[in-house]
Formats: C-alpha cells, sequence, structure tokens
C-alpha cells in the first residue's frame, strides 16, 4: 500500500507542467533521512522553515523604514508572506511545484540583517570577506538553525535561497553558475523583486517620503495606480510571456522590463538614498558597527551573552549574532553595553 506522500508525488506527475520540478526527484539533502509518510521532502522543508527561530524573528527586522511606529508599514516578515504570495500565484499559473516555490520564498531572507540593508552594508564592510544577506540566509539553514545543527534542507531549496538576490543587478542573468538551477528558484527571484519594488512603493507614499505626482508617468500608465493593480500587471505579463518562451526561462516582456528598471532606479533615488531615510540608515550603522567592535575586543563578554554559538572563527560568530538580531533586540543591547543606567539612589 502506497503512503500519502507517494500519492502527492504522483499526483504531481499528472497535474504539473513537465518542466516543474518534482517532489520525488529532489537531489536530496547533505544528510539521508527516512522520508515522510506523509509529506513530500518540499512540503517537510516548508514547514522546518516556518517553525525556525529566524523565521519568527522577521517580524522584528526592518524592510525599509526603522522601526515604524504605525502598524501597516512591511518589515521583514511581511514582506516575505507577499514574496510567498506572490511566486505561488506565479507557480501555479504555470504549473510548477506550488512548495517547493513557498519553501524558497520563505527562506530566502531568513539571514538578513537588523535594520535592512543597512545592516548588510556594514556588515559588509567590516567582514574580512564581506557580507552578504542570501549566503547568510543559507548559512542559518545549513549550520546556525536548531542550536548548530541546521535544518538539513533539500538541494533546491538551498539553491533557490542562495541565488534570490539581486541588488541593482539584472533581474534576469544568463550566468548558469549564479542562475537558480529550478524555475521555482527563478520564479522567487523575480516575485522577490516585484514584492518589494511595489510594497516599499506603497510605504513610500504612505509615509509621505514621496508623492505620487512624483511617480514616473509610464509607471502609472501602465501599472496603474493602486498597490495591487502593480503587482497584477507586472504578476499576468510575467505568466504571459513565460508561457510564450515555453518555458526556457522565467520571462518578461521588453515594456514591462522597461518600466520594473524604471520604477526601481525610481525608488533608490528617491527612497532608498532619500535624505530622510538615509539619516536613519546612518544611525542604524553606527549602532551595528559599535556593536561589532565591542565584541572582537571583549571576547569574553560576548560568549557570555552570545552562548552557545556555532562553528568559525570569532568574527563569523559575532557576524552571526549581529545579523541574529531584530532591530528592537540590538537598540536594547546598544542601551545596555554603552548608556549608563541612572543609579536607583534616593
Amino acid at each position: 500500500m502506497s503512503s500519502i506522500r507517494e500519492e502527492i508525488e504522483e499526483k504531481e506527475k499528472k497535474i504539473l507542467s513537465p518542466f516543474a520540478t518534482f517532489s520525488a526527484n529532489t537531489r536530496g539533502r547533505i544528510k539521508k533521512e527516512k522520508k515522510c509518510q506523509i509529506r513530500t521532502e518540499f512540503q517537510r522543508d516548508r514547514d522546518r522553515i516556518i517553525h525556525s527561530k529566524s523565521f519568527r524573528r522577521l517580524r522584528y527586522k526592518t524592510q525599509v523604514f526603522l522601526a515604524p511606529k504605525g502598524d501597516h508599514y512591511r518589515t521583514r516578515l511581511t514582506h516575505t508572506l507577499e514574496v510567498s504570495q506572490i511566486a505561488r500565484v506565479i507557480s501555479r499559473a504555470l504549473g510548477l511545484n506550488e512548495d517547493l516555490t513557498e519553501a524558497i520564498s520563505l527562506g530566502h531572507d531568513l539571514g538578513h540583517t537588523p535594520f535592512g540593508h543597512a545592516g548588510e552594508t556594514v556588515l559588509n564592510k567590516l567582514l574580512k570577506n564581506g557580507f552578504r544577506h542570501n549566503e547568510q540566509s543559507l548559512r542559518v539553514v545549513d549550520i546556525i538553525e536548531k542550536d548548530g545543527k541546521g535544518l538539513n534542507l533539500t538541494f533546491e531549496v538551498r539553491d533557490g535561497i542562495l541565488k534570490h538576490s539581486k541588488g541593482r543587478g539584472p533581474i534576469f542573468i544568463e550566468d548558469n553558475t549564479q542562475k537558480p538551477l529550478t524555475l521555482e528558484g527563478e520564479v522567487v527571484r523575480i516575485a522577490d523583486l516585484i514584492a518589494y519594488l511595489c510594497h516599499d512603493l506603497d510605504d513610500a507614499l504612505r509615509a509621505k517620503v514621496i508623492k505620487e505626482s512624483q511617480i514616473p508617468r509610464d509607471i502609472l500608465k501602465y501599472l496603474g495606480n493602486s498597490h495591487s493593480k502593480r503587482i497584477n500587471h507586472i504578476v499576468k505579463d510575467i505568466i504571459y510571456e513565460t508561457k510564450k518562451s515555453e518555458y526556457s526561462r522565467i520571462s518578461m516582456s521588453k515594456k514591462m522590463y522597461e518600466i520594473v528598471i524604471t520604477l526601481r532606479n525610481f525608488l533608490f533615488k528617491y527612497v532608498y538614498e532619500s535624505d530622510i531615510v538615509h539619516r536613519e540608515f546612518l544611525k542604524a550603522e553606527k549602532i551595528l558597527e559599535q556593536l561589532f567592535y565591542f565584541f572582537m575586543k571583549n571576547e569574553k563578554v560576548f560568549y557570555n551573552i552570545a552562548s552557545p554559538l556555532h562553528s568559525g572563527d570569532l568574527e563569523t560568530q559575532v557576524a552571526d549574532f549581529i545579523s541574529g538580531m531584530t532591530d528592537r533586540y540590538s537598540l536594547f543591547l546598544y542601551e545596555k553595553l554603552f548608556l549608563p543606567e541612572p543609579w536607583n539612589v534616593l
């Protein structure tokens, strides 16, 4: 009698596109495990990520606006959930493996620093080998989680997590060493871009960092004047263009590509590099920089606070500790270590 997992795997072969990544064909895990009788390998990965400590901490990590007082601004957790939703819609429409897509989406930013890209910038400057949040996300799932045991995820999920990041680089890449090995990984890479471009624009308007009148006319004309319309137009374009390409890659029309690049450039100029955002980022960088130097010079204090940690030299362990912090914990620790406490004397 076949297990429920095997029944699901058989359904995948009947329902999904031949270009999908089938659960039964996974390249496996670093450490071999007995298979679950109910869940597929990618479903198990998704569940491990959701139940991890690093996933829960995303709730208190900055997306763009540092520790916002408003309840409706995005955090790293809500960003992750929006990426997952967008990626699943695209994957479902294309007949790809939605479980794999979801697992990559939920794990892609686990290694992100507190204070958004301000934290990544300062650690990249301080560490001798630099710091990239996508590589740290892989380190989190491979080594740091579960008290140094790691989550032991499948090869396909780990590959998608590592190769999701773009920065200001090309949206689509041709280098096969940098390109995700699965179409599901490519979907997450583009869904990450769609999510942050659309919700960062929405948050910037809410915060009055920009006005709607500043948004380039082409963006409003082709994407619409609301958050949902903008996402819908980009997602539909990707789905139809990918089908046209006969699944050779996750694709986008030339016009939509131009609009997306215009939106990204606009956000960098008027939001990410704006005086109001940049000023707060400099403060955040200073906090993390001082914490880093303090721990490097006071190893005993560091291990009293951070013990037990994982593999690597002192610098690596300090980087693991700082990158894993939430915004509010780093502020608490900074205050505890550097600001004097009032004497409780009457």
